[in-house]
């Protein structure tokens, strides 16, 4: 590792030595565990690789600046999110892409949070309660409503629903609580656990479930909105709705590349008006 080092940096390895060991003098921490196969960082040294690797990023985005070379942006940009917030998402990215073809895209579709402090993603969307995290920059992208719907075939099979008396209907979700659903509570009110014919979280799963016509169920309104398949028994609410987020480190948000994808995010258009 070492000798790679210097080798990268055309100096000799006693170089390479003295600056490891000046830096965990300056910083009185040990950077790596050495032992006979070499050097392995500690968890101290992975905490600066993050923080070092961050700042190159700043350095070389000042630079191309400088260079007046924001035009052609290059490096990567990793996105992340939830599978469902997919869709309202991936028309900046097109249009960022064509701005913009240097630039690697890369679309984390994921549940799991990633640490936008460690580098994971550059920009995160978030679903639920504003997130508090320390250095996070966050800022509101829209209300996502849901409404009610069914396919055409269960409501030929089993007729239209009321919702005044649902209880010869089945659903498609789920029943537990405490959920971070905005419409569970409305479930937990008007339907019984015994008519639950596909117990999911899943939001994919729900969406074919509902259009196979398993049964009823909630769908985001980007997700149903201009399908055929779909009939609309309750409309999208506010009442039903969850905030989302666009979420970026501090020292990441004021890279030029950053701020370019955050234009093309802010023109995809105003939220739809509540319901």
């Amino acid at each position: 590792m070492v000798s790679a080092a210097a080798d990268a940096l055309g100096v000799h390895r006693a170089t390479v030595n003295r600056h490891v060991e000046t830096l965990e003098a300056e910083f009185q921490t040990k950077l790596f565990q050495r032992h006979a196969r070499g050097y392995t960082l500690t968890e101290n040294g992975r905490d600066m690789l993050d923080v070092v690797g961050r700042a190159d990023e700043m350095f070389t985005d000042l630079a191309g600046r400088n260079r007046g070379r924001s035009a052609t942006l290059s490096g990567n940009l990793i996105v992340t999110s939830l599978s469902g917030i997919a869709p309202l998402v991936t028309p900046a990215l097109r249009d960022f892409q064509l701005a913009h073809p240097q630039i690697k895209l890369e679309y984390a579709a994921s549940a799991d949070l990633a640490r936008l402090e460690h580098g994971e993603a550059h920009v995160a969307f978030r679903a639920g309660p504003k997130p508090d995290t320390p250095d996070y920059v966050v800022t509101l992208f829209r209300h996502i409503r849901f409404g009610l719907y069914a396919s055409r075939g269960y409501i030929s099979r089993r007729g239209h629903p009321s919702l005044d008396d649902l209880t010869q209907h089945g659903f498609v979700g789920s029943y537990e609580q405490p959920s971070r659903w905005p419409f569970a509570g409305w479930i937990l009110e008007h339907v019984g656990a015994e008519n639950i014919s596909l117990n999911t979280t899943d939001q994919h799963v729900v969406r074919n479930a509902i259009k196979d016509g398993i049964g009823l169920g909630f769908l985001a309104e980007h997700e149903a909105t201009g399908d055929p398949d779909l009939f609309e028994l309750a409309p999208p609410s506010q009442d039903w709705s969850v905030p989302t987020w666009v979420v970026t480190h501090v020292d990441l948000h004021r890279t030029e590349k950053v701020q370019q994808f955050l234009k093309y995010i802010r023109r995809t258009g105003p939220e739809r008006p509540a319901g």
